[in-house]
């Protein structure tokens, strides 16, 4: 599979003048939060090089959606940084209210790095609430949001 056939229908990058700007889409709001992920790691390599070898599991709260998404996507980029891994496959299996937080439980898939194997391209700093968008309203839903390079 292309980086082309990867991003069609999932994420499209919009113009920032220094950072990345990200639109990702999802047919629910769990396939739009993958989509992100998969975003994020398209930023740093090619993900279709990276095979789903190693399964985790991730559970995580936020406040509201914004902030849900960007807890998901920073435990991500510290789960890359801590564990030396990229990660190329995202089943979320729920996104819920739970009291007054939402919820997000999930397995994801991917391997250590390995510079042999994986293209480096841009180097992540930061996920970032700049212009988080999430949009429930329209079909599919969008997700837009800034990492920080």
């Amino acid at each position: 599979m292309s980086d082309k056939e990867i991003q069609e229908n999932r994420f499209k990058f919009l113009e920032h003048t220094a950072d990345a700007y990200i639109e990702a889409y999802g047919g629910s709001l769990e396939e739009a939060y993958a989509n992100a992920a998969i975003a994020m790691f398209q930023v740093m390599t090619e993900t279709t090089k990276v095979e789903p070898k190693k399964e985790e599991s991730i559970e995580i709260e936020g406040k509201d959606l914004s902030s849900l998404l960007y807890s998901w996507l920073e435990e991500l980029l510290v789960r890359h940084e801590i564990k030396n891994r990229l990660y190329s496959r995202f089943d979320i299996e729920r996104i819920k209210v739970k009291k007054e937080s939402y919820n997000l439980k999930a397995k994801i898939y991917g391997e250590d790095l390995n510079f042999s194997k994986h293209p480096s391209k841009t180097e992540v700093k930061a996920v970032t609430f700049h212009m988080m968008e999430i949009n429930q309203e329209v079909v599919p839903i969008r997700i837009r949001f800034v990492l920080d390079l």
